[in-house]
């Protein structure tokens, strides 16, 4: 019986901590992955260590050159900056394929030449027992003498037979796996080419990571790969085990497993089609499983000096779009009001020169706004062109004794020497109090008047940003109407 095996809580030789991000380019980055990448970003930073990049572009077929742009763009997004330049995985299937070599040499691997029949057949059996694939093969302690000649074969990890694996993972505490729970898992294929496991393992071992934090849908991979290191550290030494940490997943609020309808898209259709900050998107991410007390607002600076991997739950935590949305309004408000200016214009596609009149009425359209979208929509007045198209919801506003009360607005407006907001106030009030209506019953249709909608920033806002000219021209425009 071979003695349980723990991987310690602290780097085995001591070295500074080396954490990756590994996304593998047949898609976008997604949240998981983002959060994933986000919670390496910050442990490597809070430890002054470094943060690398690795994309797993193994798989030929569906890796594609516009996925690993997206992922770079949506890392540089969100502000995760990594150490040094990204290593791209397949060009280093030489590498690989020699660490195979050396660990069959050693008695750590071996020559399989089973054919897909004889797979089969086990498969069969295991189905009929209603038992999980362990795949045993003839070849594992055989001769390699008796080897057929020309036949193609794969090499194949000399998994242990006897006793238990036991992972100190820094989330998910102590996990055991019976070692005859494992296979001799594929390490070249028959074409010569590494399998995704291989790859991984001496991929993280040539780059230093001393910390694998990653989704604990990787947890029962952890168990197939320590036989790698293993085996290695014995043919040549100085390979660790690395120190494991295996997040719980992102699931809806349903708490199904995340899909499209949960909104698992791309980080770039958070910030293109949602409007978000990459500030709101990133303090979002860090709470999906992690927390500080009851703080619920964290800069990335506060982030890098709180964080810790003991702090991250082993509950599934919860995606939650209207939580995210609330966030980033809180973002909007406290963001730069040239830096807004610069994102509406971008999405109205106003052009610069719309700059200075956005940034002007940037402190009371942020006000209002849950995401940049809603922030260039609520900012579409400003550049209406005269006459107004009215919405649908505001003709009704403009109904009736609309035209009187306008009419009575322009001329109370058109008296105001100090063009502010106080004084327009004042003004205002006073045509509602001669009137003997509500404030409300003057404002509704002057909204609709100076801005073509039901809702807008503050009436008196939106008078001072339009000017004098231009709030009595649209005023006028209305009671002709």
């Amino acid at each position: 019986m071979v003695a349980d095996d723990v991987s310690g809580p602290t780097s085995s030789d001591g070295a500074r901590v080396v954490t990756r991000f590994a996304p593998s380019p047949t898609g976008y980055l997604h949240l998981g992955g983002a959060r994933t990448a986000l919670f390496n970003w910050l442990f490597a930073r809070h430890h002054g260590g470094t943060f690398l990049l690795r994309i797993e572009d193994t798989d030929r077929a569906r890796s594609t050159q516009p996925a690993i742009d997206a992922i770079l763009d949506g890392m540089r997004w969100l502000g995760l900056d990594w150490d040094g330049d990204a290593i791209f995985q397949f060009a280093r299937a030489d590498r690989h394929a020699a660490v195979a070599h050396a660990m069959v040499a050693s008695g750590h691997a071996y020559r399989c030449y089973m054919t897909q029949d004889e797979i089969a057949a086990q498969r069969a059996a295991a189905q009929a027992a209603k038992q999980p694939l362990r795949l045993r093969s003839p070849w594992r302690d055989a001769d390699p003498a008796t080897a057929p000649a020309d036949q193609p074969f794969v090499l194949r990890l000399k998994a242990p037979r006897d006793g238990a694996t036991a992972i100190d993972d820094l989330v998910q505490g102590i996990v055991t796996v019976q070692n005859a729970e494992l296979d001799d898992m594929v390490l070249l294929r028959s074409d010569g080419t590494p399998t995704y496991m291989l790859a991984v393992v001496v991929d993280d071992h040539d780059m230093g990571v001393t910390h694998v934090i990653r989704g604990d849908d990787h947890l029962n991979n952890a168990f197939r790969q320590l036989p790698i290191y293993r085996a290695m550290n014995a043919v040549e030494g100085g390979w660790p085990d690395p120190i494991y940490a295996h997040i719980p997943l992102i699931h809806g609020t349903d708490g199904a497993k995340m899909s499209k309808r949960h909104g698992a898209v791309g980080v770039e259709a958070y910030r293109d089609e949602l409007g978000i900050l990459p500030e709101a998107f990133g303090n979002y991410l860090l709470r999906l499983g992690w927390g500080h007390g009851d703080d619920e607002i964290i800069s990335r600076a506060q982030a890098t000096e709180w964080f810790d991997l003991a702090a991250v739950g082993k509950s599934p935590s919860r995606f939650d779009l209207k939580k995210l949305e609330h966030l980033n309004g809180h973002y909007i408000r406290e963001a730069d009001d040239d830096r807004l200016a610069a994102l509406v214009a971008a999405i109205g596609g106003y052009g610069s020169d719309s700059i200075p009149l956005l940034r002007r009425a940037m402190p009371s359209l942020k006000a209002r706004a849950a995401n940049l979208n809603e922030l260039a929509t609520n900012a579409a007045f400003l550049f209406a062109t005269r006459p107004l198209a009215i919405d649908p919801a505001a003709a009704d506003l403009l109904a009736g004794e609309a035209p009187s009360i306008l009419a009575g607005v322009h001329a109370a407006l058109d008296a105001v020497h100090h063009w502010d907001t106080e004084a327009l106030e004042t003004a205002v009030r006073q045509v509602a109090e001669d009137r003997g209506v509500k404030l409300g019953q003057v404002a509704q249709p002057l909204r609709a008047a100076l801005t073509g909608r039901k809702t807008s920033p503050g009436i008196f806002d939106v008078l001072v940003v339009l000017g004098r000219e231009e709030s009595l021209g649209r005023i006028n425009d209305q009671m002709a109407a």
